[in-house]
């Protein structure tokens, strides 16, 4: 089985189901001004869940593929693609609260448990990024991230939440750009770094 292969397919299924997840038929959501998990909550285990479950499993699939084609994982690297599969889960799993309302218990454990998975995979993706043959698309697009992640936290904070939704869409397309290059089909050499 190339698992490659399968995490790219993953990663394009994930993308396929978030824009789906989109298409609000009654117009009141804005993608500009609400994150994904409130277009998620609006749609309880509706194709926004389910994106987030095909990506942690698809990134699995990755770190597989990596190791299988000789790339060195150490294992704190391997804990922080478990942390950003987990965070992605959990959030699946656990909901947000609707736009408006106060933060519960549950909306609490859905943003720290998708903060931990935004910070994981750009960590992850830079120390990888000297062992792939894309590496520097890789360090780019972890160092972007990190640039839309101080965004998000500036909007959600200080920015009383301006343009919060449009920063994590570009956080999640830097995220997943990332995947994408650290997937992408060519030979990996072993690399002793």
């Amino acid at each position: 089985m190339n698992l490659r292969l399968l995490a790219l397919a993953g990663f394009a299924l994930a993308a396929a189901l978030v824009v789906d997840g989109h298409l609000d038929p009654n117009g009141n959501l804005n993608p500009w001004s609400l994150t994904v998990s409130d277009f998620a909550v609006s749609d309880r285990g509706g194709v926004v869940d389910w994106a987030m479950v095909v990506m942690a499993a698809a990134s699995g699939a990755l770190l597989l593929a990596l190791h299988r084609t000789g790339v060195r994982i150490e294992a704190w690297v391997a804990g922080l693609f478990a942390v950003w599969a987990a965070g992605l889960t959990v959030a699946a799993i656990v909901p947000t609260d609707a736009p408006g309302l106060a933060l519960s218990a549950a909306g609490s454990v859905h943003r720290y448990a998708s903060v931990a998975a935004f910070v994981a995979l750009p960590v992850a993706g830079w120390r990888l990024a000297q062992r792939v043959p894309h590496g520097r698309a890789v360090r780019a697009l972890a160092a972007v991230s990190v640039g839309c992640a101080l965004a998000m936290v500036y909007s959600a904070f200080p920015g009383d939440r301006v343009l919060i939704g449009l920063a994590e869409r570009l956080l999640l397309v830097a995220e997943a750009g990332l995947l994408v290059a650290l997937a992408l089909p060519q030979r990996y050499r072993k690399y002793s770094s």
